[in-house]
């Protein structure tokens, strides 16, 4: 390739600017070979298919030429012929070469296609490469953010272990204290009980003298004082004691009553004092209160008021022990209290604190103070003058079934379904003695020493709690949804899903007797069966919405008060006046309470 002059001049000036104007040519020519390379590969085919084309065609001319220049002295009237046949091959030829064409065209389509779906594609790529590259950054701010905030969790961590250390340590310090008290007390309460003994014995033995003196004297039937009441000089006694005796001739007998006012009044003084262990309290540090006697209960024939109680369910229903007060609890989580006013119920105020439903309710002897259990794993304590608890017992594992008060109201006895019975201490709020009682406990009733538990393994056992041992068991045929124990304490009753009640007698426990009835069924685990105030019935809920009472003496069913809505009845409370009976069953929309 020749130069031109301008080149050869700047060639002239500098061999840099030679060697840039090769490198540039270069350049170019490299850029016509990879032009000529793919747009020849895109034509490889059709070109192949050309020259295939003409290679035939020059094949048919040389052999049409010999064959012509052979044959034509003697057939040169078939030429005509020859070369219209040639023209026709000729034809298709250029119309395969069209078709190819056409073929051609489409696949630069394709391949204009292909080169903007390339491009998009590199387009979407690049954004990817960005977008990764934000994650990645992203990524980084995260990771650092993460370690900032397992160092603050670390330190926290560390905090917090310095903290439990510190609660351990002041939790040990307080139980040291605790004990400490209770030591205190204890000699304390050791000193003034020995105090009390020395006083009552100095009394008794004044008493015994005084009793000694007035036995020792003489008096005389037949003659009457004419001042009794007056106390008289020795000197006057011994000489009026004299005369009588001379003048007496009847029967002598030993008296007390010319004795001194002070040996009644020391008597009224001992009397007046109970013995609490080995001490000696007044009847104000005891607490107490009377309790309403039935003499005879009232046989329920119809429902005399019904209103809507509850959202939900009602589980536990419970009468004050002076039959003026109805406490409802449910699933909602609230215990209701109404007032009995000539059988019509007015709703006094609601006890709220517990974080799912409750399952069973009591009231102390005053009739002031509730116990509750609740499926939230506790036991909670109210007042009646205030809807928050006073105190909420908590230490189960699992729901708890029933919270029974003891003989002397100063504990408190839970079931649970976590298989164990504990004893509380109400004025510390504490569990003092855990019972493994090997199954489910459904229910839980005290006697004065004994703790008897109800349970899914059909089995009712008895616990000593001085011992925490149990001292006997009764098999039942079902699994035990409730007990309750008679008024005199004599009588056990327990309700089983074996469709029957059973009356145990606590004085001989082998002895047993099973109630009953056409159409009765237990509707739950948790059906409840009640003894009358008075002993004398019995009473339960049915599956079918039925309120079923049974006469003890007879064993047979005294009477059945069905209910229109046909649903389980669970809850079922009798009054201690035994007047009014409350049972539990539901509408559509809410959970209804019936006096009957």
């Amino acid at each position: 390739m020749a130069t031109s002059e301008p080149e050869e001049r700047l060639c002239r000036k500098s061999p840099d600017a030679k060697l840039t104007v090769e490198s540039w040519k270069r350049h170019i020519i490299r850029q016509l070979k990879c032009r000529d390379k793919a747009q020849k590969t895109l034509f490889q085919d059709v070109i192949r298919s050309y020259v295939n084309l003409l290679e035939r065609c020059t094949q048919k001319a040389f052999i049409t030429k010999g064959i012509l220049s052979a044959t034509r002295p003697l057939l040169l009237p078939s030429s005509e012929d020859s070369l219209s046949s040639l023209k026709t091959a000729t034809g298709e030829l250029a119309y395969q070469v069209v078709e190819l064409q056409q073929e051609i065209k489409i696949k630069e389509a394709v391949l204009d296609k292909q080169h903007a779906r390339l491009s998009e594609t590199q387009d979407d790529l690049k954004e990817v490469q960005l977008e990764h590259g934000r994650l990645r950054s992203c990524v980084a701010e995260v990771q650092e953010r993460n370690q900032l905030l397992k160092n603050k969790y670390d330190s926290l961590l560390e905090c917090c272990q310095h903290t439990e250390a510190a609660y351990r340590k002041e939790k040990l310090y307080g139980s040291e204290l605790l004990e400490d008290m209770i030591r205190w007390k204890q000699q304390a309460a050791a000193r003034m009980n020995s105090r009390n003994e020395r006083r009552v014995r100095a009394r008794e033995a004044g008493l015994h003298r005084e009793l000694e003196v007035a036995a020792n004297k003489k008096v005389n039937i037949y003659e009457v004082p004419q001042s009794a009441s007056l106390p008289s000089s020795p000197s006057s006694q011994r000489s009026e004691s004299g005369e009588r005796l001379e003048r007496s001739r009847g029967r002598l007998f030993r008296s007390a009553s010319a004795t001194s006012p002070r040996i009644l009044s020391s008597i009224r003084d001992l009397f007046e004092k109970k013995r609490r262990g080995n001490s000696v309290c007044s009847l104000e540090e005891d607490f107490c209160a009377p309790l309403g006697i039935c003499l005879a209960a009232r046989v329920p024939a119809r429902a005399i008021y019904s209103l809507d109680a509850h959202e939900l369910g009602i589980n536990a229903a419970r009468f004050s022990p002076r039959s003026n007060l109805l406490a409802t609890g449910g699933t909602d989580r609230v215990i209701k209290l109404w007032d009995i006013k000539a059988g019509v119920l007015h709703n006094r105020g609601t006890l709220e604190g517990s974080n799912e439903g409750i399952t069973s309710i009591e009231f102390d002897s005053t009739g002031t103070r509730i116990l509750a259990a609740s499926y939230d794993k506790s036991a909670l304590f109210w007042r009646l003058d205030d809807c928050v608890p006073k105190f909420t017992l908590t230490g189960h594992s699992r729901k708890v079934t029933a919270a029974r008060f003891k003989c002397n109201y100063r504990q408190v006895v839970t079931g649970s379904a976590d298989r164990t019975v504990k004893i509380w201490d109400l004025q510390r709020a504490a569990c003092i003695q855990t019972i493994e009682v090997l199954s489910y406990c459904s229910d839980v009733v005290c006697s004065e020493y004994y703790i008897i538990s109800g349970h899914y393994d059909r089995k009712i056992r008895f616990w000593d709690s001085r011992a925490a041992s149990c001292t006997q068991e009764v098999p039942l045929q079902g699994k035990v949804t409730s007990l309750d124990i008679s008024p005199n304490h004599r009588e056990l009753l327990s309700c089983s899903r074996d469709e029957s009640l059973q009356l145990v007698d606590l004085r001989m426990s082998n002895t047993r007797m099973a109630f009953r009835a056409e159409g009765f069924k237990c509707g739950s685990d948790s059906t409840k069966a009640i003894f009358s105030p008075d002993g004398c019935y019995l009473a339960a809920g049915s599956a079918d919405g039925s309120l079923y009472v049974w006469n003890v003496s007879t064993g047979k069913l005294e009477t059945r008060l069905p209910d229109m809505h046909r649903c389980s009845v669970n809850a079922v409370a009798w009054s201690m006046s035994g007047e009014y009976v409350c049972r539990q069953c539901y509408t559509s929309q809410h959970a209804s309470i019936k006096l009957v």
